[in-house]
């Protein structure tokens, strides 16, 4: 009896049932224990958000600062008239609501406004006496006084809104200060705690807000994600519910006051006048973020200086909600929304606005958790009850299918009914049970088939030698290599090896050995003869062929006659690239060490390809050649021999910079500011010679810490940028070091190395790159127009100035970063001899090369034409050399270098003060 329940309690573990129940447990921990589910959801809801068919509302106008108005009317923040003019213009044109989204947090005043009150609190009575001075000075202090002029405008308009930005949390006791009256006055009494709770506010100055028509929150709520899908509609400050600013415009374009916002009983949703704003658990609702159409945004922004300028005619926003605000690159702060990694508030605040004038929203039900609930419960007892008992194949097809339903379901009824049912759970669950369930079926199934696998093991034996009868080495070694281990597929594979042998196909003939030696290393002379396959196999064999006249020759007593290319004795492979082979050689005439880059032409272009091929190749090895320069690696021959085109440059020991910009392995800060001083130098040197590198990276730079050299390499994909020749070139380059206007495809110049110079001192100072990103959309998206991140905060210690050098050399544009290399390697020896360390650095280091103030160190011309040597190997062949044991550590020629949520309410003004070249402070 109890042998009988033994029996079934192990039937019991082992069946897919009890499988089935324990993935639906760990789903469940995995669901409420951490965010992986979650964001899955998340993205799944911004592809069904984003794929809806409606449209936004034609009534909402953007004017956007951005960056063709701040190079015409100057550095942001500007002089508040300016934005006093904007408003009456719109007042002209008859807009219906004016929406300010900058903040206006503190006055704005010119110093001379305070010397003129100053004089006229001097005169006394006599300013007034005197009719001609006290004219005079009303009207420079009219003048001068911005914030007064805007609050004249605003108060002519009556229909201007501002923004007030609110800390969200539990308040503990009483508020620091009340409302200001500007606030009040469009506030309603939350006595329910509708609002979300917030602990402090920053409010317009006083004569802003009173001469405003009212004043709305400007708060976000990010999700874990850091992307905004939510709009907070109300804010409960201490027990007054202050309206979002967009609530408001829409309040006041329909003429509707505080006193037609009414909170309804239910708690979901939030009435103006007959609108009725559906609302989740709080007061906050789910925005329908419209896609774009036929290549264009779903809201135009007009340029701030094209209205001012009259450019755009006042009477285009002729009953519109006019939103006014900060779209310039640097400028202000970014939000991830579904469907776009990065917009400003104000087109954020047009989408919310959109929503709320259409009554386009998403809706997520109170019931539609019970529903997400009830699903994961039906799709656990499938698992667990239904699954097993089906066979694998229709199981699995009645899996996919209710994968697809879930699925299907949550994406239609978000674009077609805007509600949101969180479905992805219970798809997730049962992708998860049916992999599962297949897996251990399959598991069970294998242990059964151990005896076919026997037979079929003799099976590919024997096929195995009859191949290898054939003359199929290859196929019969992939046969063997299936076949479990034994005595006599040992002795196949020992004659496979001494066939390979036969046809000097060494490398082949040590593969199949080191695989004998892994079961069985003593077997017969295997050790002797690996060894000398070994030895054999790093012989090269130039051309291919082993009759080639650039072959190697075997000798009568096993010895290996090494082959020449030109005048240079080739000794062993380094390594290989994407378009060639690098090859260790020697000049037997003046025994030095030399790399060999090489390319076998004609085994990759035929006819004129070919002929074109070899004259664009001999035209890097010219463009390389004429650069001769302590830090740059020196071309020392060119040629062609054997069908293969060749270069002969200088043999690096050392390594790249890879390893250095990884935390652990980080350089002294002197060390690295010396290092990447030198590397300037060398560009400023390849830039008069009109020769841009275009791949600047620490892959691409050699150093040698015992005798503290450095060496720039790869300038094989530079393109030469003289008009007497065929501009053909490669726009190459690795994305996270590629400048602005390299990603953008524009025209780039020797500034572009400068701004990947600055990348790789970041990265070197830092240990991290300052630009990342989960697509390589998003990261080019960053480089293109957001600011690095202040390296100061990742290394607190590093010097101001130093800090300073970076975001100059990684200004987002050519014009305001280092306009050359030699002033880029001032400032860092500057900073060198600050910290304490000898400006030369090394005993290559050079002193930076006179250059006349204020003229250009060369005409960069890099027009970016046809691809140079994509087409074939010679293009970018050189590869990280592998020294063999007995040799220094040698590192080759080109490696790839191995590959933060934003903040809520951050509403700040963010300005970069770069100094002018020549400038010899660094302050900001």
């Amino acid at each position: 009896m109890s042998t009988s329940s033994s029996a079934k309690r192990r039937q019991f573990w082992r069946s897919d049932g009890f499988v089935g129940a324990v993935v639906v447990l760990l789903v469940l921990v995995l669901h409420k224990g951490t965010d992986a589910i979650g964001t899955l959801e998340r993205r799944f809801y911004d592809l069904g958000v984003t794929s809806s068919a409606r449209s936004p509302s034609d009534q909402v106008a953007i004017i956007a600062i951005d960056d063709p108005s701040i190079a015409a009317l100057g550095r942001w923040p500007w002089p508040r008239d300016l934005q006093a003019q904007l408003i009456d213009k719109l007042v002209e044109g008859r807009a219906k609501t004016i929406v300010e989204t900058v903040l206006f947090s503190e006055p704005q005043t010119d110093r001379a406004l305070g010397y003129i009150r100053k004089i006229r609190d001097a005169l006394g009575p006599a300013a007034d006496q005197n009719e001609a001075l006290a004219r005079l000075m009303a009207e420079a202090e009219g003048a001068l006084d911005a914030d007064a002029r805007l609050a004249a405008s605003m108060a002519k308009a009556g229909n201007v809104l501002l923004p007030a930005v609110f800390d969200l949390g539990i308040p503990q006791g009483n508020p620091d200060k009340p409302l200001p009256a500007s606030v009040a006055k469009n506030a309603l009494d939350d006595r329910s705690g509708y609002g979300l709770p917030v602990l402090r506010g920053q409010f317009p100055i006083d004569p802003l807000g009173n001469a405003a028509a009212g004043v709305g929150h400007l708060t976000q709520r990010v999700d874990l994600d850091g992307a905004v899908r939510q709009d907070i509609l109300m804010v409960d400050y201490y027990g007054k519910a202050v309206p979002s600013l967009a609530l408001l415009a829409v309040a006041r374009s329909l003429k509707l006051g505080p006193a037609d916002l009414r909170l309804d009983p239910a708690g979901d949703s939030v009435s103006l006048g007959r609108l009725r704003i559906r609302t989740g658990d709080g007061a906050f609702m789910y925005p329908q973020f419209y896609g774009a159409r036929d290549g264009r945004p779903a809201f135009a922004r007009d340029s701030f200086y094209d209205v001012v300028s009259g450019k755009i005619p006042a009477s285009r926003y002729t009953g519109k909600i006019v939103l006014v605000g900060v779209t310039a690159a640097g400028v202000g702060t970014l939000f991830p929304v579904p469907g776009n990694p990065g917009v400003a508030p104000v087109e954020l605040m047009a989408h919310v606005v959109s929503s709320i004038l259409n009554e386009q929203f998403i809706v997520e039900p109170g019931w539609s958790r019970v529903l997400a609930a009830l699903a994961f419960l039906l799709v656990g007892l499938y698992l667990v009850a239904l699954l097993p008992r089906l066979p694998t194949g229709r199981g699995a097809g009645v899996s996919a299918g209710l994968f697809m339903v879930l699925l299907c379901v949550e994406f239609f009824l978000l674009t077609g009914s805007a509600l949101w049912i969180e479905l992805v759970a219970p798809a997730g669950l049962l992708l998860i049970g049916q992999l599962a369930l297949t897996a251990k079926r399959f598991l069970v199934t294998e242990a059964g088939t151990l005896p076919s696998d026997r037979e079929s093991a003799e099976t590919s034996r024997m096929m195995g030698m009859a191949l290898q009868g054939q003359g199929q080495l290859d196929m019969a070694f992939d046969r063997f290599r299936h076949v479990p281990m034994g005595e006599a597929v040992m002795e196949n594979l020992y004659n496979l090896a001494l066939d390979f042998e036969r046809k000097r196909q060494f490398n082949k003939a040590q593969a199949v050995y080191e695989h004998m030696a892994a079961h069985d290393a003593h077997y017969k002379d295997l050790q002797e003869k690996l060894a000398r396959v070994k030895n054999l196999s790093e012989t090269v064999l130039l051309g291919g062929g082993g009759a080639h006249p650039g072959g190697a020759l075997l000798l009568k007593d096993g010895q290996v006659e090494k082959p020449m290319l030109g005048r240079y004795q080739v000794e062993k492979e380094l390594g290989k690239g994407a378009m060639g082979i690098v090859y260790q050689g020697r000049d037997p005439k003046i025994g030095r060490v030399v790399a060999i880059k090489t390319m076998a032409l004609s085994q990759e272009f035929e006819g004129d390809e070919l002929a074109d091929a070899r004259e664009r190749f001999f035209r890097e090895a010219e463009t390389a050649g004429r650069l001769q320069h302590q830090n740059i690696v020196t071309i020392f021959d060119a040629g062609e021999e054997h069908d293969l085109a060749y270069i002969a440059m200088e043999f690096l020991k050392g390594r790249d910079l890879v390893d250095f910009c990884r935390s652990p392995q980080l350089l002294p800060v002197p060390k690295v500011v010396s290092i990447v001083a030198r590397v300037a130098e060398a560009l400023a040197y390849a830039h008069r010679q009109n020769v841009v590198h275009r791949d600047i990276k620490p892959a691409n730079i050699m150093y040698e810490p015992a005798s503290d050299t450095v060496k720039v390499t790869d300038f094989g994909i530079a393109r030469i940028t003289d008009s007497s020749k065929t501009k053909t070139g490669l726009v190459l380059g690795t994305p996270s070091f590629m400048s602005p206007e390299q990603i953008a495809g524009k025209k780039v110049d020797g500034r572009s190395d400068l701004y990947s110079l600055g990348v790789m001192l970041y990265q070197m100072l830092t240990g991290v790159l300052p630009f990342r990103g989960e697509s390589m959309a998003e990261l080019m998206y960053k480089i293109a127009n957001e600011p690095a991140p202040d390296i100061r905060v990742l290394r607190p210690e590093i010097p101001e100035r130093l800090a300073n050098i970076v975001t100059l050399a990684l200004s987002k544009r050519a014009e305001t970063r280092y306009q050359d290399g030699d002033q880029f390697a001032a400032d860092l020896r500057t900073v060198l001899a600050e910290l304490g360390g000898a400006t030369g650095a090394g005993p290559d280091a050079a002193a930076p090369t006179a250059h006349p103030p204020g003229v250009p160190a060369s005409p960069f011309d890099a027009t970016v034409a046809a691809p140079a040597m994509a087409a074939g190997p010679a293009a970018h062949v050189a590869t990280r050399a592998v020294a063999a044991p007995a040799d220094p550590p040698v590192q080759g020629y080109d490696a790839p270098a191995p590959a933060a949520v934003q903040p809520p309410g951050g509403y700040q003004k963010t300005e970069v003060k770069r100094r002018p070249p020549g400038d010899p402070g660094m302050g900001s």
